[in-house]
């Protein structure tokens, strides 16, 4: 488990495509300070397995379903990445709970800048928008953001913003990504688990 807290921005030294895998290799010099084979360490959200490590780097696997739902397929050599190291027992847990579990990617639509920050509006996934809430929490590349607004435009493609401080900009991905990027979401697994509690009651009912 993870909290969205992103504790170092990873370099991509290659990703080496197979018939429906790939396996990636990163650059990070702290979250490989403790690493351990099967370690996890989530790359832009995505909870991934440690299969080899050393020189400050550690390389993993990513299979077709990850590829498929998120936006590691397209990384490239030189990209920058989010990096999260699995939660310790002892930690405080600075953000919400987010599983490393990628529901979906959504396009950057605009960036609004104030006087030492941004609003961010992305597009919303129609699948994952009942799980989306104004002043909710979501995962967006792997940081642990509040949502600060939820809109329905008239072409009917929800949309959501949120706001990113100073400290969001300057230490992860977010604060160097433009208009058209992807970018992965994790949306709160609470209110995915109440559907379906609610869901089944009805079944059984």
């Amino acid at each position: 488990m993870f909290t969205g807290i992103v504790e170092e921005l990873g370099t991509v030294i290659a990703l080496d495509p197979g018939e429906d895998s790939a396996r990636l290799t990163v650059h990070g010099p702290l979250v490989t300070s403790d690493a351990v084979h099967g370690a996890s360490i989530a790359v832009n959200g995505v909870c991934l397995t440690v299969v080899e490590h050393g020189d400050d780097q550690f390389t993993v696997d990513v299979m077709a379903e990850t590829l498929d739902r998120s936006s590691l397929g397209g990384l490239v050599a030189g990209d920058r990445v989010n990096l999260e190291r699995a939660m310790a027992a002892s930690s405080r847990f600075g953000g919400h709970i987010v599983q490393g579990h990628v529901d979906g990617t959504a396009e950057i639509l605009g960036r609004t800048p104030g006087d030492r920050w941004e609003v961010v509006e992305l597009s919303l996934p129609p699948g994952l928008a009942r799980y989306v809430v104004e002043k909710g929490s979501i995962t967006v590349d792997g940081v642990s953001l509040t949502v600060s607004a939820v809109t329905t435009p008239t072409d009917d493609r929800p949309t959501f913003s949120v706001s990113l401080i100073p400290t969001t900009l300057a230490l992860t991905t977010l604060g160097h990504k433009g208009v058209g990027d992807r970018v992965n979401l994790e949306v709160d697994v609470l209110a995915k688990y109440v559907e379906r509690l609610l869901t089944t009651k009805e079944i059984h009912a």
